[in-house]
């Protein structure tokens, strides 16, 4: 082939590719065409901060004081004046039992103080008789030991009489069953014509002020926790969200585990008087240090349930991750679980997550 046929060849090759290329439309990409989008906003850094590890065990509110109420004779109800959720005062009448029975109890009593009151009063004569006959040796020193044995005797008999009348008396108050404190009423077991029996609860009373809130702690977790008498937990009740900032004070540690649950039961007093009892609540338990991630309320975006926060790269170019929300921490910010390291540059007061490739200017 002669040089001049090369020229040609060659030329004729070239001819498709630019033909291709006008055909297409195409030329060099504009540098405006591989930047994203710029959006301007303010930004906080992704902190790294020692905070108390804290584990939670759940309890059960119950009343500072709460008493249930029975009766010590068995006889058949004859009234109810409160029922559940009553208030009531130190002294007020809660319900009537027929009195028939302590009142026969009280009157059987009463007789035998009069049998032993009669019984002292023959026996201190004879012995005083006794006593004149000594004197005078017309009676002997047996004698006048066995009288003064019969009188001591009578005496004893009298006093064990008085108090027979005494807890038959105490019985027969139980007629009229009154409130031992001021609270309200928490729980009525008893109708008009159920038969009361000694140790059967009639009615449960419990106090109005001051709640406890009774938790189970593993003893593995005792043992981490230490606590003391005294000491201040954060305590949450799961039907009161609104009571953010609940403090609970132990006020009672058993001093050992219960053995068929192994845990213990510590109580904490709570200042809510107006809890209900039996509510559910939780207190977290310190065990120590650790460090965590934390960024502002405000650079969480949350879609569809799931929760992101947008980084500016070294570059500063925005760079959206996905992220685990922990709790709330104090000054308005809250706990990432996953997602960051801390030390990043995160963006505030997003709407949504920006484009792949937008750059941020720091407003």
């Amino acid at each position: 082939m002669t040089a001049k046929n090369s020229i040609q060849l060659t030329s004729l090759l070239l001819i498709p590719t630019a033909l291709i290329a006008l055909t297409c439309g195409g030329s060099h990409p504009t540098e405006t065409e591989t930047e994203g989008a710029t959006i301007h906003a303010s930004v906080a850094k992704a902190e790294r901060l020692e905070a108390a590890q804290e584990i939670e065990v759940f309890g059960t509110v119950e009343a500072e004081k709460t008493a249930a109420i029975s009766v010590r004779v068995m006889a058949m109800v004859t009234a109810v004046r409160v029922k559940a959720g009553d208030e009531v005062r130190k002294g007020q009448l809660l319900l009537e039992i027929d009195p028939q029975a302590s009142e026969g109890q009280l009157s059987q009593a009463r007789g035998g103080l009069g049998q032993a009151e009669a019984g002292l009063a023959l026996a201190e004569r004879n012995y005083e008789r006794f006593q004149a006959l000594a004197e005078s040796n017309a009676a002997s020193e047996l004698e006048l030991d066995m009288a003064r044995m019969q009188y001591e005797q009578a005496k004893a008999a009298v006093e064990q009489a008085q108090g027979a009348v005494s807890s038959a008396s105490s019985v027969a108050g139980d007629s009229r069953v009154v409130a031992p404190f001021s609270g309200r009423v928490g729980r009525k077991m008893v109708e008009v014509g159920d038969l009361a029996a000694p140790g059967r609860p009639l009615l449960v009373i419990e106090s109005k002020e001051g709640r406890r809130l009774v938790v189970s702690i593993p003893e593995s977790l005792m043992a981490q926790a230490k606590l003391q008498f005294g000491d201040d937990l954060r305590v949450s009740i799961d039907s009161r969200p609104d009571l953010t900032d609940l403090t609970g004070s132990v006020v009672e540690i058993p001093p050992g585990a219960d053995p068929a649950s192994h845990s213990f039961q510590v109580k904490l007093a709570l200042d809510a008087p107006d809890l209900p009892s039996g509510a559910t609540g939780r207190a977290s338990i310190p065990t120590g240090m650790r460090t965590l991630i934390a960024v502002p309320e405000g650079a969480v975006l949350r879609r569809g349930g799931i929760q992101m926060v947008v980084v500016r790269t070294d570059d500063g170019f925005a760079s959206t991750r996905v992220v685990t929300v922990g709790r709330d921490l104090p000054g308005e910010q809250v706990e990432i679980l996953s997602g960051l390291t801390g030390g990043e540059t995160v963006l505030m007061g997003l709407t949504a997550p920006p484009s792949a490739g937008t750059r941020v200017e720091v407003s």
